[in-house]
C-alpha cells in the first residue's frame, strides 16, 4: 500500500550533505553503532530523531515571529493557559520546551516503584523515564507488529489481552 502525498508544502528548506554508503558505514563504526553519538552532519535521512521541528506550517512561523517573549506574564503565555483550560478544562498548566522534558517532569508526578506503565513499544527515552523511578515500562505489541512480512494495515496496536 503507497502512502499518500504530504498533504501540505514545506515553508522551509536546509541543504543537506549526501553521504556514501563507505562513509555512513564509516561513520557508523566510528560511532560504536550507537546512533546517539553520530554527528548530525553525518546523516543524511534522519529517521531517529521525534522532536517535531523539521518544518513548521505558515501559521506555526507567524506566530513565532508574534511572540510574547516577555520573562512573565506575557500574552503568549495567557493564550496558551486559556486554550488548554478551554480544550482540556485544567486550572493550572506548566509548559516544558519539549515532549521529553514534559514527559520526564510528568512521569516524575505519577510514576511510583514497580508501576506497570503498558503501552504498544515504549519509545527509548520513555522507557528510560519510567524504569528510573522504578517503574515498569512493558511493551504489548500485536503479534504482527514483530512480523515484518505481515500485511496488516496498522501494526501499532497494543494486545491489551497479555
Amino acid at each position: 500500500m503507497r502512502a499518500p502525498r504530504e498533504p501540505f508544502r514545506i515553508k522551509m528548506v536546509e541543504p543537506i550533505r549526501s553521504t556514501t554508503r563507505a562513509e555512513r558505514d564509516h561513520a557508523l563504526a566510528a560511532a560504536g553503532l550507537n546512533l546517539f553519538l553520530l554527528s548530525a552532519a553525518d546523516v543524511e535521512l534522519d529517521l531517529l530523531t521525534d522532536s517535531g521541528t523539521g518544518a513548521m506550517s505558515q501559521g506555526q512561523w507567524a506566530a513565532l515571529m508574534q511572540g510574547d517573549e516577555s520573562y512573565a506574564g506575557s500574552r503568549s503565555f495567557d493564550r496558551f493557559r486559556d486554550a488548554v483550560g478551554d480544550v482540556l478544562g485544567f486550572p493550572f498548566v506548566l509548559p516544558a520546551h519539549q515532549g521529553r522534558g514534559a514527559e520526564s517532569l510528568f512521569f516524575g508526578a505519577i510514576i511510583d516503584p514497580d508501576e506497570i506503565v503498558p503501552s504498544n513499544a515504549h519509545f527509548d527515552t520513555t522507557r528510560a523515564h519510567i524504569e528510573v523511578r522504578d517503574g515498569i515500562a512493558l511493551d504489548l505489541p500485536v503479534v504482527e507488529a514483530l512480523d515484518p512480512v505481515s500485511d496488516l494495515p496498522f501494526k501499532g496496536n497494543m494486545d491489551v489481552g497479555r
